[in-house]
């Protein structure tokens, strides 16, 4: 199947790990030119010696203003088919553990960057009359995970905000979608094997496990099945696809609605 990005102009921040590494590649082995982001050097230049100039390095904390201006100055006035806004999110803690700082710092890290970066891709997507948003959330706006209050709460702000979102920039050719992924082998799950492991006075190992039994496949996810779905949703072939928090887990989800 020809998803028709080659040669179009992608963003993909967190980029050098997990769903953000497995997007950009994805994207890049179809064709397609990405500026990718991540908070480290580690990573950035590997891949771009291999993709050579079909990639652009972007390196700083996208959560900030500064490098949202720095994002956009290296984009300057091309066409941008598709961004996947894509970060880190909040420690795991329980409510009691938590303080104020803790909600207004998990405010910064998972809701405010991304309707500030929001914006300045409208400025350049609206008057294209094209693009595509991806916003990388988790399995947690539908069901929560324990632990995880402050990511719970804030992601189902982003869910909220792209619902809303989709239904004012639709006329535009402009489509906003959340990918709510579970439980995938990504550095992000070993800090919570970590942490359960902690709680239950069990291995990592034995958490591991625990995790994987609550996933109707009986194993992790591969980021790389998410970046198969990432990729047609930034595809033209995706453009009557707008509004929607789409689960990526495994049947860890028993919902109706998941």
């Amino acid at each position: 199947m020809d998803f028709q990005v080659s040669n179009r102009l992608f963003v993909v921040t967190g980029a050098t790990s997990g769903f953000g590494a497995a997007i950009a590649t994805t994207l890049l082995e179809e064709g397609a030119s990405v500026i990718i982001n991540a908070r480290k050097p580690e990573g950035l230049d590997d891949m771009q010696k291999k993709y050579g100039n079909r990639v652009e390095v972007l390196q700083g904390d996208i959560t900030t203003d500064a490098v949202i201006a720095d994002l956009f100055r290296l984009i300057g006035s091309r066409l941008l088919d598709g961004m996947v806004a894509n970060a880190g999110g909040p420690p795991a803690k329980s409510f009691a553990e938590t303080q104020m700082a803790d909600w207004d710092a998990a405010y910064a890290s998972i809701l405010r960057w991304k309707v500030k970066i929001t914006h300045e891709l409208l400025d350049k997507m609206i008057p294209q009359g094209y693009g595509r948003i991806i916003y990388i959330e988790s399995a947690a706006v539908k069901q929560p995970i324990e632990n995880l209050v402050l990511s719970n709460a804030m992601r189902l702000a982003v869910v909220g905000f792209v619902k809303t979102l989709s239904q004012e920039i639709a006329q535009h050719g402009i489509t906003a979608n959340v990918l709510a992924p579970g439980y995938h082998a990504t550095p992000a799950m070993e800090r919570l094997f970590a942490n359960k492991s902690m709680l239950l006075g069990i291995s990592p190992e034995e958490a591991r496990k625990l995790f994987e039994k609550e996933n109707l496949t009986g194993k992790l996810g591969n980021p790389a099945d998410l970046a198969s779905l990432a990729l047609w949703l930034l595809s033209p072939h995706a453009a009557f696809i707008t509004g929607q928090t789409i689960s990526v887990d495994g049947g860890l989800i028993k919902g109706t609605m998941g």
